[in-house]
């Protein structure tokens, strides 16, 4: 056996930063802990998972659900909007799937940043963690890093207050983490509530969309199980000796890192939750065949394994990138309108219908709050500098308003929340920040006592600011 052979072998189980992703920023010397983090759920809502579909990019609010059909044609653009199954929602005419779904749907018109920094890294970071963007955010812009002592995650933190299990973890994220590095978005991480929070990134590639795995959670060559076991106990034997002494906390958390890996390894539960080739032909073509629509199902699987947070972060398609003066998402900086109607919309319409219907189907939406939001929404006035103005046809970035879905839950469905300006520029109704909308999210997932302490015992508030949007319920 020569020695390349030998060392993979004797790396086939690796626990690292692509699967517990808050480890490559470090360790925090206090790590913070989660107020009776294994405590059941309060009595606030009926949410037993979170599914937050993101759209990465910044999607357009005016050219999809908050469209102003009576303003101005440099505004509102050449989409109409169109009746739905909910007489109070219109939507874009490129949306006629979710459109027989609306009945199920709160939109949200009216929720604004109160800091205006107009950058992507602060987009996710104020609307994953529902706090605001600090000063560095403002100073180093996309080059601000994820740091050990940001906000938590709003996952993160509904992971943390759910009952710990054994296989799957109470977070898991797919089918990618944004962006590439250095690049990494902040506020998707568990950051000061501590890195045993972290979701597991499961990843799929857009050629490869049925298949999903974790990079960290895969044995190679021919080890198998019972192989795997008896290495672990030749492990525990050895270390014994180590484990007579007063463990820090760095070593206790990587041991509950490895516990974890192996358990999800030696699960058949995940086995089989993963195989999402397994699902009806019939269902897979429902939603779609993109790896965007094939997240949405595998979602819907991992409510049905009682994950209690799952995250979809839309997988961007390099081949629009120079198409739409973007990474390939939502991030329309030009031809924003046939980047739409051709490729966004299609592919959202069918998958997120897909996700709703699937749910109603199998009597889950009610147990399942469904989340859309984005990191901003995008400029009202067609035109965007980088794209040649006018004729161009982008939208920049806006953090001044944009729009949020919800569904399921035990939200009422069939209605508005709030409302923007006759441009789409700015609320004009019940002004809302991303703080309100996490803390509706923790309300729907009955998690309303948001109290924690630090590692030295010392206590402070997981989010001061906002207010849950009761009158949804």
């Amino acid at each position: 056996m020569n020695g390349n052979t030998n060392a993979k072998r004797r790396a086939f189980l690796v626990a690292s930063a692509s699967g517990f992703a808050g480890l490559q920023f470090g360790l925090p010397q206090q790590i913070a802990r989660a107020a009776d983090a294994h405590a059941a759920p309060s009595s606030g809502g009926k949410a037993k998972s979170v599914i937050l579909f993101f759209l990465c990019g910044g999607a357009s609010h005016i050219d999809t659900w908050d469209m102003k059909p009576d303003a101005p044609v440099e505004y509102r653009g050449p989409f109409a909007s169109r009746a739905t199954s909910a007489p109070e929602i219109r939507l874009c005419e490129h949306l006629p799937q979710l459109a027989k779904q609306a009945h199920h749907l709160a939109i949200i018109r009216s929720v604004c940043s109160t800091v205006s920094t107009n950058d992507h890294h602060a987009g996710y970071y104020y609307n994953l963690t529902g706090h605001a963007p600090d000063s560095t955010f403002l100073s180093l812009g996309n080059d601000r890093r994820p740091y050990s002592d940001d906000w938590p995650y709003i996952g993160s933190v509904v992971g943390a207050r759910r009952p710990q299990r054994d296989g799957l973890p109470n977070a898991l994220t797919l089918p990618h983490m944004p962006s590439a590095p250095p690049y990494t978005r902040p506020g998707q991480f568990a950051a000061r509530l501590g890195v045993e929070f972290d979701p597991l990134y499961i990843q799929a590639a857009r050629s490869e969309p049925l298949k999903f795995q974790a990079p960290s959670l895969v044995l190679s060559g021919d080890v198998t199980p019972d192989q795997l076991l008896s290495r672990q106990r030749l492990l525990e034997a050895l270390d014994g000796a180590r484990r007579q002494f007063e463990k820090s906390a760095a070593e206790q958390l990587w041991e509950q890192h490895q516990q974890r890996t192996l358990d999800l390894l030696l699960s058949s539960n995940t086995t089989k939750v993963f195989d999402i080739a397994s699902e009806p032909k019939a269902v897979r073509e429902r939603y779609g065949q993109s790896v965007n629509a094939t997240s949405l199902l595998m979602a819907r699987r991992l409510v049905e394994a009682e994950v209690p947070f799952i995250t979809v972060f839309w997988k961007e398609d390099e081949a629009l990138k120079n198409q739409c003066k973007s990474a390939g998402g939502w991030d329309t900086h030009g031809n924003n309108f046939e980047c739409l109607k051709n490729h966004l919309l299609p592919e959202f319409d069918q998958a997120f219908s897909g996700l709703v219907e699937d749910l109603g189907d199998k009597n889950l939406l009610d147990q399942t709050l469904l989340l859309v939001t984005s990191e901003m929404g995008r400029t009202p006035k067609i035109g965007d500098p980088r794209s040649g103005g006018t004729s161009g046809a982008g939208r920049d970035h806006w953090t001044h308003c944009m729009s949020v879905l919800m569904a399921g839950g035990g939200i009422q469905g069939g209605r508005t929340w709030g409302a923007s300006d006759r441009f789409g520029e700015y609320p004009a109704e019940q002004p809302l920040t991303p703080a309100d909308i996490a803390k509706t999210v923790y309300h729907a997932a009955g998690i309303d006592d948001l109290r924690a302490t630090d590692g030295q015992g010392r206590p402070y508030n997981l989010l001061d600011e906002g207010q849950a949007i009761t009158g949804l319920f």
